[in-house]
C-alpha cells in the first residue's frame, strides 16, 4: 500500500506517495541530493532563477545515473567474458 509523505526540494514541499519503505527510503535520499545540489548552483550562479538551477541539478543528476549505468555495464560485459572463459578453462580441463 502507498505511504504519503513530504518531501521538500530547494525549500518547496511535496506531498508524494511511496510505494515500500525502500522507495521512501530513495525519495528522500534523492531529494536531499537535488536540494544539496541547488544549493551549490545557487551560490554560484545567484543571478539565476530556479528554474535554471533545478534543470541543472537536473541535469548533474542524469549524467550521474548515465555514467554508473555505462560502468555497469562495462562490468556486466567484463563478467560474461570471464564465465565465458572459465566455462571454456572448465570443459578443456574435463577432457584430461
Amino acid at each position: 500500500m502507498d505511504q504519503s509523505i513530504k518531501i521538500r526540494i530547494a525549500g518547496q514541499e511535496y506531498s508524494l506517495k511511496a510505494g515500500s519503505p525502500e522507495i521512501e527510503r530513495l525519495m528522500r535520499l534523492a531529494a536531499e541530493s537535488v536540494s544539496k545540489k541547488v544549493e551549490v548552483y545557487d551560490s554560484k550562479f545567484s543571478d539565476r532563477s530556479m528554474v535554471d538551477k533545478l534543470a541543472f541539478a537536473a541535469l548533474n543528476e542524469a549524467i550521474g545515473r548515465l555514467s554508473c549505468q555505462s560502468k555497469l555495464n562495462a562490468a556486466l560485459e567484463e563478467t560474461r567474458k570471464l564465465h565465458e572463459e572459465t566455462e571454456r578453462y572448465l570443459e578443456n580441463n574435463e577432457e584430461i
